[in-house]
């Protein structure tokens, strides 16, 4: 079950305040009877009167400003489903998350960049599937191959240097990880988009990138960061420390190397862009989407949440209905079961 309107839960308060009111009229009705007279006589003055009429009207205002409440919250349940078909095509985000993605020559900086990159490109996607891995020296399955953008964004932006233990960068084993989640006997087009700052500690990338191409699988790079380099800045509680130093003491400046990522691209005739200007990454792979072939997922099965506020907000009004109905008087037939110890 899903609460589409929390925030009216806190009226649920009036609840008690009800009760409360009730029991203070009725504390005021018996003070005042007592300044008339007996207790005794005066209910011998209203014969009629009952004393179990009064509590059974209050339940059921309860009952009904309970129900008005929930059906504001307007709760709903996955009793709904359909069969829906989308087509479009697989895709997988490959983020280098070293620690060299933290140099701030791209502001803010260029792990925080690519996640802008790849979170606007994803608002821009429209029924394909998606997927995200992480990488560093070495590759981790973040999610796998969905149709949930708004989860993949959430995971996406949890992404830091610290979910891959090797650090290095290692862009042979990001492109065999993402390799796995295509699968290789579906026809859907199957596409690779790569961002890095293409500093690759590893050997071989070009080589693995020809075997993905054997796959159906086409590369597309983005490259993140300034020819001229940046710093790697070490933060303790967002407050720089230091920069990262070389085992010589020197300090780190790490530089975008657009050949090596040009390079892979280039293995699965794919294509390589700068990350610099969001708008013409978007631009870029707007019209390499346009381009590839859109495909037909099998059908699957989609739970729709349904809104069941209409049953709470007539059960409401039924019951305000009924306590119009419900006089503070003894009912005959009940009185004549006695049921509440009131005749004498």
């Amino acid at each position: 079950m899903e609460l589409d309107e929390k925030k009216y839960l806190y009226l649920l308060i009036l609840l008690p305040i009800v009760v409360c009111i009730f029991f203070f009229n009725l504390y005021w009705k018996r003070k005042k009877q007592r300044e008339f007279g007996d207790l005794d006589m005066v209910k011998k003055l209203s014969p009629e009167s009952s004393t179990f009429k009064p509590v059974l009207k209050l339940v059921v205002v309860l009952l009904a400003l309970a129900c008005l409440i929930i059906g504001l919250v307007n709760p709903k349940m996955g009793t709904k489903m359909e069969t829906v078909k989308r087509e479009g095509i697989d895709i997988v985000f490959a983020v280098d998350v070293s620690k060299s993605m933290l140099a701030e020559d791209v502001a803010p900086s260029r792990l925080e960049k690519s996640k802008q990159v790849v979170s606007q490109i994803i608002n821009n996607l429209g029924n394909d599937r998606i997927g995200i891995v992480a990488y560093a020296g070495s590759a981790f399955p973040v999610l796998p191959i969905t149709t949930d953008y708004s989860v993949a964004k959430m995971f996406l932006q949890s992404m830091s240097p610290g979910m891959v233990s090797s650090q290095g960068t290692s862009l042979d084993e990001a492109i065999k990880l993402s390799s796995t989640y295509f699968d290789e006997k579906s026809k859907t087009s199957k596409l690779l988009i790569m961002i890095s700052d293409g500093e690759d500690h590893s050997e071989g990338a070009s080589g693995v990138a020809e075997e993905a191409n054997k796959l159906g699988i086409k590369i597309i790079t983005i490259g993140i960061g300034t020819e001229k380099g940046g710093t790697i800045p070490l933060k303790e509680n967002g407050v720089i420390k230091g920069y990262q130093k070389d085992n010589n003491g020197e300090t780190v400046i790490t530089k975008l190397n657009q050949d090596g990522l040009k390079a892979i691209a280039k293995a699965t005739k794919g294509g390589y862009v700068y990350g610099g200007n969001t708008k013409e990454v978007l631009d870029y792979i707007k019209n390499a989407l346009n381009n590839i072939q859109k495909t037909e997922f099998e059908a699957i099965q989609m739970a729709e949440f349904e809104s069941q506020f209409q049953w709470f907000l007539g059960f409401a009004f039924f019951l305000l209905f009924l306590d119009i109905f419900l006089l503070e008087r003894k009912t005959n037939w009940v009185k004549e079961l006695n049921l509440f110890n009131e005749k004498k």
